[in-house]
């Protein structure tokens, strides 16, 4: 989340919201967001509904949830996914801000 937190501005420049859902319940959460101070949007998600809903996979040999990243349009289409296959499977942020630039470009107003 350090990399998303130190572009969070670029994202918001392209009119983009990141929110982040986790596992964790609310107050490990609220926890959490306030001891790294994170200017962006996190969901707690103890039963799983949304992660389940995007397909984000389990391994128990890595110790839990992949990473995933998902970009959904105004109208709710997903339209990139990733999903890693290790904690260090997570696109660097220029690779999801040039994807937005695209979207926002074919994008009609």
């Amino acid at each position: 989340m350090a990399q998303l937190r130190q572009d969070y501005s670029e994202f918001v420049r392209r009119d983009a919201e990141v929110l982040v859902v986790g596992p964790e319940d609310a107050p490990a959460f609220a926890d959490y967001w306030q001891r790294e101070q994170l200017p962006f949007v996190g969901l707690p998600d103890p039963t799983h509904t949304v992660l389940k809903r995007y397909g984000q996979e389990i391994k128990i040999f890595k110790l839990g949830r992949m990473p995933a990243q998902v970009i959904v349009d105004r109208a709710g289409t997903a339209r990139y996914v990733h999903y890693g296959h290790s904690m260090q499977d997570i696109p660097p942020n220029e690779e999801i801000l040039a994807l937005l630039d695209e979207l926002n470009a074919t994008s009609p107003e």
